[in-house]
């Protein structure tokens, strides 16, 4: 590893480190008014229990009073403490899927496919690449994510045409590699996505390929540096953007 990608995944690590440490911030908060909000109750409970002893009535509507004002407070404690762990949650499930987490900067050999065309048709499409990365095909796309069955070439091209990534991956890779890849099809980039799909015309000295509109990248070897940095440059440039509101997860059209 170079000292320029050992510098940049540093810089990723500083930026994952600074957004944690407002995440975690954020958790500790949420403890500590849970936390509060559970002496509340307790306490509440101890002034139910004195209001239940022989006392004069004037100091049983005093206790029944400072009761009823420990619930509300304590029922609101718990509110913001939901609130705040669940603010924790969604920051640290987005901080984890950042796009800018996979600017490696890695040194990347991708091939310039010829571009065939991107007209669309209900008809089965006969490719000129085994791997297809442009040409006619499908009015229908697929989601983002993980597939374990392998979808029509006619639908994966369309899923290109709108920036997509394509991860293929051997169909008997190993669980380590497979949770690698499936994390990887968690980035998103405004209405672009990436997905992984399993496929029998990988070479055998390949273990992953990686696809963009026009452009291919062969690896030995699962890298995740290197397919990071193929994702960062390439994801949502394909020649049709969908706004993100619209292809908000893939599958649109």
């Amino acid at each position: 590893m170079n000292a320029r990608l050992e510098m940049n995944m540093d810089m990723h690590a500083n930026m994952q480190h600074g957004t944690g440490g407002t995440s975690t911030l954020l958790l500790y908060i949420g403890l500590i008014v849970l936390a509060l909000s559970i002496i509340g109750y307790v306490y509440a409970s101890q002034l139910k229990k004195e209001n239940a002893s022989g006392l004069k009535k004037a100091e049983k509507v005093a206790l029944k009073k400072k009761n009823k004002t420990t619930l509300v407070i304590s029922h609101s404690l718990l509110g913001a403490a939901i609130v705040v762990v669940g603010i924790y949650a969604i920051l640290n499930a987005a901080s984890k899927t950042n796009i800018d987490n996979l600017n490696y900067n890695a040194a990347i050999q991708v091939t310039d496919d010829k571009d065939y065309g991107r007209g669309h048709s209900e008809a089965p499409v006969t490719y000129e690449m085994k791997i297809p990365t442009s040409g006619t095909h499908s009015p229908h796309d697929l989601k983002y994510g993980f597939y374990k069955e392998k979808p029509t070439n006619e639908m994966l091209v369309h899923n290109l045409e709108h920036g997509d990534i394509i991860i293929y991956y051997h169909k008997d890779a190993s669980p380590e590699l497979i949770a690698k890849i499936t994390a990887l099809t968690k980035y998103k980039k405004a209405g672009s996505g990436v997905l992984a799909v399993p496929y029998g015309d990988i070479q055998s000295d390949k273990e992953v390929v990686v696809t963009a509109w026009t452009k291919t990248m062969e690896l030995a070897s699962f890298d995740e540096a290197k397919i990071g940095t193929f994702i960062y440059k390439y994801i949502n440039k394909g020649p049709e953007e969908i706004p993100v509101e619209i292809r908000q997860n893939g599958g649109t059209m």
